[in-house]
Parts: structure tokens; C-alpha cells; sequence
């Protein structure tokens, strides 16, 4: 029953904003770091960002920085990925992650729960 589901995904233009959403269900958020992962078609799936259970420490991929925030409601056992001036390279299926443990990482392995992943599209 520990399920985490992605949701905000859809088809924008170059330059336009989506946020995403990664909501819990059968645990609360209180106690885990998060990551967002994404996979575009024939690349390998790559750390995008990530937040500490508490949310005072964020990290993100280069490509990303000054483009995408992370954050956290944990009262909604929510976390967010606010993206913004998208690229066409940015399409990819978006996958949030989480493990128990107060340090985040963009390294896949590190986690034990994965969501089922949301599309984005950014393409004219």
C-alpha cells in the first residue's frame, strides 16, 4: 500500500511551465528524501533534482539550475517539481522517488519507492 503517484505531466511549448506533483498514499513524507528522475526515449534515466526529508537541502541536475525548484508540503505529503522555461530536451517520462532518511540523492539506486511516472512533452 506505500504508493507514490506523479501527476502535472502534458504537452507545452518551448518556454512555457508545468508543475509537477508527487503525492504519498499508505506512508507520510515527514521522514524521506525525494527525487525526481526523468527518461527520455533511448537515454539512460537521469537525477533531476532532489529534496531532504526536511527540505532544507535541495540539489539539482546542471542542465536544470535556475529553470526547475523542488519542494515539499509535508502536511500534504506532497512534494512538487515547479518547471519552467521548458526545452524541448526536457521532454521525458518524469518519475519521483523516495527512500527513509534525512539526505537526498540523484542517484536512482539510492531509492526503494518509485512512482509510475508522468509525460511531459515540450515540443511546438
Amino acid at each position: 500500500q506505500l504508493q507514490l503517484v506523479e501527476s502535472g505531466g502534458g504537452l507545452v511549448q518551448p518556454g512555457g511551465s508545468l508543475r509537477l506533483s508527487c503525492t504519498a498514499s499508505g506512508f507520510t513524507l515527514d521522514y524521506y528524501a525525494i527525487g525526481w528522475f526523468r527518461q527520455a526515449p533511448g537515454k539512460e534515466r537521469e537525477g533531476v533534482s532532489c529534496i531532504s526529508s526536511s527540505g532544507s537541502s535541495t540539489k539539482y541536475e546542471d542542465s536544470v539550475k535556475g529553470r526547475f525548484a523542488i519542494s515539499r508540503d509535508n502536511a500534504k505529503s506532497t512534494v512538487y517539481l515547479q518547471m519552467n522555461s521548458l526545452k524541448p530536451e526536457d521532454t521525458a517520462v518524469y518519475y519521483c522517488a523516495s527512500d527513509l532518511g534525512y539526505y537526498c540523492s540523484t542517484e536512482g539506486a539510492f531509492y526503494a519507492f518509485w512512482g509510475q511516472g508522468t509525460q511531459v512533452t515540450v515540443s511546438s
